[in-house]
């Protein structure tokens, strides 16, 4: 922060436990991964840069996923801790108000396997799958909307929008 003249955007975009497991199969190293990278890491990085945010009138942004909103079996651990990073999105925004903005951008299909462009383009209204750069620009909106807290943007091309496409359930 010294050496940049302070902080006036933090990215919380930490995960872990993306990977598909049977609910039977889940342990408890499994959960504690995803909740300490995605919700425990976001709470305790925006909690030690919150002064240097507040004294810049900054603003938070999470890379929450479409997941915590959206029942995922396979991806259970994820999905919560997604859940939980979303809750803390509004929670920190109701905490840091007035000074520091708090957003979430919950990204949809960007991170596709290979092979599976084309079965999870089709699942979007748009019918393409999302870019980092999508991704980018919701963050660099969110950043310069100074009338925008405690709310997320979800940007997934319309896939929620769409139905029977719970293709990671």
């Amino acid at each position: 922060m010294e050496g940049l003249g302070g902080l006036d955007l933090l990215v919380n975009a930490a995960g872990e436990g993306f990977a598909p497991k049977p609910f039977e199969e889940l342990d408890e190293a499994d959960w504690d991964a995803a909740f300490g990278a995605t919700a425990k890491g976001s709470f305790f990085v925006t909690q030690a840069a919150a002064p240097a945010l507040r004294e810049a009138h900054g603003c938070v942004v999470m890379i929450e996923d479409v997941a915590g909103y959206q029942p995922w079996p396979s991806f259970a651990a994820h999905s919560a801790a997604k859940a939980a990073q979303a809750m803390l999105t509004r929670v920190l925004a109701r905490a840091l108000a007035p000074e520091v903005r708090v957003c979430g951008v919950a990204p949809g299909p960007v991170a596709i396997e290979r092979g599976q462009e084309e079965r999870r383009a089709a699942e979007t209204l748009l019918g393409r799958i999302g870019s980092p750069d999508d991704v980018a620009e919701a963050v660099v909106y969110l950043a310069g909307a100074t009338f925008v807290t405690g709310t997320t943007l979800v940007v997934d091309g319309g896939r929620s929008l769409q139905s029977g496409t719970s293709s990671r359930a």
